[in-house]
């Protein structure tokens, strides 16, 4: 079912290119409007040329293959079925090495939400642009954990959890990149490939990684954080309390050298002390869901706040929370708006 408020939904199943052909048959006109459209976003906040940017792509095909021929192989399936090319799908994959930022976006991890269990949680603030281009997909693969995401059409992997009770949400770390490497997403899916925070650290500590990246986690060993650079892998942890936070600037000690030398992304710090103070531990044992729908429409600070909303404030004033989203792997379902979350709502999705 597909409504103003709810995305398209997709369920797929079988081997890897099986599962790439089901999901350009079923998400055709989706995958061919967003590679039509992907150099545009590019250009948003950087010009590069497509010849330039189509050579980055076709590099990446090479290491992604040395990462993951499975997930390369559903990509093959994907061109195949929606009729674009492997290169025009891997420029989706590496949109994120072109471009400076990918999005200013408020996360955490709690350790027990009452009714749902272990939740991971964001707001994902980004280029509204994407949202027509924006599905709830989950797939089936043969021999692996099953994963739903919500995700662009087209994408390796995003933002979800997989039916060994991980989950993760995605967010900018400004931090060193490299030109050429394996894109991000390939290792987002190799933690929804895993089964444990040690996997999920294995999975992205094997690739010879692009750009930096945060990514927030519920775990069967718990809440945690994973601070990525292109040289190291950082863990960070619950003090105890059964809470996560994070914004855009590194929190691990060995990273704090890196994170002054970068521009505070949209008020990083002052959204971190914010999303905090929402979230102080309960006196209760869990949190409740309204407790977590209360941070995340929080509008403290606005236009630079944790919802955000378009503004005149440059570079990125077309940002703006394009969903909101909460996960809980145990209860295999995720509560996502369509939009800011202080005026739409949160609608659930299963894993069928």
């Amino acid at each position: 079912m597909t409504s103003a408020e709810r995305y398209t939904e997709l369920v797929v199943s079988g081997g890897p290119r099986e599962l790439g052909r089901q999901i350009g048959e079923g998400a055709r006109d989706l995958v061919r409007g967003f590679c039509e459209v992907a150099m545009q976003q590019v250009n948003r906040t950087l010009r590069i040329s497509r010849d330039s940017a189509m050579a980055v792509a076709e590099t990446s095909i090479k290491l992604a293959e040395g990462y993951s021929h499975d997930m390369v192989e559903e990509l093959r399936g994907t061109a195949e079925a929606a009729g674009v090319s492997l290169a025009d799908l891997m420029l989706l994959q590496v949109r994120n090495q072109l471009q400076a930022d990918e999005g200013g976006c408020t996360s955490f991890s709690l350790a027990s939400v009452e009714g749902l269990g272990r939740v991971v949680a964001q707001n994902w603030d980004n280029d509204p642009f994407l949202d027509p281009y924006t599905l709830v997909l989950t797939r089936h693969p043969t021999g692996k954990p099953a994963l739903t995401t919500v995700t662009q059409a087209g994408l390796i992997a995003y933002i979800g959890f997989n039916s060994e009770g991980i989950g993760i949400c995605l967010n900018t770390l400004p931090a060193p990149s490299r030109k050429f490497g394996v894109p991000h997403y390939f290792t987002a899916r190799g933690i929804l490939e895993a089964d444990s925070l040690e996997g999920a650290v294995t999975a992205v500590s094997r690739a010879e990684r692009v750009i930096p990246a945060n990514i927030m986690m519920t775990t069967p060993q718990g809440p945690a954080n994973l601070e990525v650079t292109i040289d190291n892998v950082y863990v960070l942890r619950d003090a105890g309390d059964g809470i996560v936070t994070h914004t855009n600037h590194a929190r691990h000690p060995e990273l704090a050298a890196v994170s002054s030398g970068y521009p505070e992304l949209i008020q990083s710090r002052p959204r971190l002390a914010r999303i905090d103070q929402l979230l102080e531990k309960p006196a209760e044992s869990e949190w409740s869901f309204e407790q977590l729908q209360t941070a995340l429409c929080d509008h403290e600070n606005h236009p630079q706040s944790i919802c955000r909303h378009p503004n005149n404030i440059p570079p990125h004033g077309f940002w703006e929370t394009v969903f909101s989203v909460v996960i809980a792997p145990e209860a295999r379902e995720m509560y996502l708006t369509r939009g800011t979350p202080c005026d739409h709502p949160f609608e659930r999705y299963r894993m069928e």
